[in-house]
Formats: structure tokens, C-alpha cells, sequence
């Protein structure tokens, strides 16, 4: 993958997902970059909403750890469930914009869609994985995107990703 690869937009992921035959809901809404921001929005949107770990491990491997907004991960420990080769920091800026096509504050299990080359690691958390209905960013911080979790593996494996699911939060 290149550096100069345009990353996909909104319009082209619900393009994607409608061409897979996947419904969803999207939300438009004023830029939220924490949890806190988006727990303001609560009163209008259903299901399990996502905070997004974007890990390295020191070989270069990425992984993508989705777990509810409320869920705690040991940061210290999470390599040995996700099968990394040494604790795990967070990723750079520079990654997350190469691999997945998105910035911090809009990462979302949907920027698979543009890390064609499958060098990202997803793991799901089955504790999140439990609600009928998962909540993520459409590739854009500006807009929460809803989609029935079953539809949601489908999109991941679609993508050329497997959908690991785990129990990472604590």
C-alpha cells in the first residue's frame, strides 16, 4: 500500500456496506473526539457504542481492539490476549492515516474498509459484540453509523479481515 492512497469517504464506506447488502443507520452530529463527547448524543442512539485501541506491538504488528465506550483494557496485559509479540503502544498518527484512512478521535472498526492489504489486526470484544446492534464512526468523527452485529462481521470479513472476538475488557 502506498502512502498516496486516497483513504474512502463516508459516502463511499455506506456505499460499500449498501453494496453488500447491508443496512444501516447514520447519525450526523458535531465532531465527537472522546467518549464523553459522544455520551452527550445517549438519548438518541441505541445499541453498543465503540472506543477504538489502536495498538503496535515493537515487530510492527497493528491491531485494531474494538471494546465498549465503558469498557477498561489493561493496557499492560492486552498483548497476550491478542496474540502480540511484546507489549503494545499505541500507534502513531502517521499508521492509523496509512492503514486505516482515519485521524485520532475518528478511529472506527469501519477504516478496515481502507487497509487493503490486511495488516491490521481486529479484535472484536465480546463483551461488545454481545449488544444486537454496534455503534461506530463512519469514517468521520462527525456522524455515528449504526449496524446489527452480525452485518458487522459480514462488512469485516468482506474487507479481507477475520473477525477475531475476545474478551479483552476487564
Amino acid at each position: 500500500m502506498t502512502a498516496s492512497m486516497t483513504p474512502k469517504t463516508r459516502a463511499e464506506l455506506l456505499a460499500y456496506l449498501a453494496g453488500l447488502g447491508i443496512s444501516v443507520t447514520t447519525h450526523d452530529h458535531p465532531p465527537l473526539y472522546t467518549v464523553a463527547d459522544s455520551q452527550a448524543l445517549r438519548g438518541t442512539i441505541s445499541g453498543g457504542h465503540t472506543k477504538n485501541l489502536f495498538l503496535k506491538d515493537k515487530k510492527d504488528n497493528f491491531f485494531l481492539v474494538t471494546v465498549d465506550e465503558e469498557a477498561s483494557v489493561d493496557l499492560k496485559q492486552i498483548h497476550q490476549l491478542i496474540g502480540a509479540s511484546s507489549r503494545v503502544s499505541f500507534g502513531k498518527p502517521e499508521a492509523l492515516m496509512e492503514l486505516l484512512g482515519v485521524v485520532p478521535g475518528a478511529v472506527t472498526v469501519f477504516g478496515l474498509i481502507n487497509d487493503t492489504s490486511a495488516r491490521v489486526k481486529l479484535v472484536l470484544d465480546s463483551a461488545l459484540m454481545e449488544n444486537a446492534v454496534i455503534n461506530a464512526h463512519p469514517l468521520t468523527n462527525e456522524a455515528t453509523t449504526s449496524i446489527a452485529n452480525a452485518d458487522l462481521l459480514r462488512f469485516v470479513e468482506a474487507t479481507g479481515h477475520d473477525a477475531v472476538i475476545l474478551k479483552v475488557s476487564g
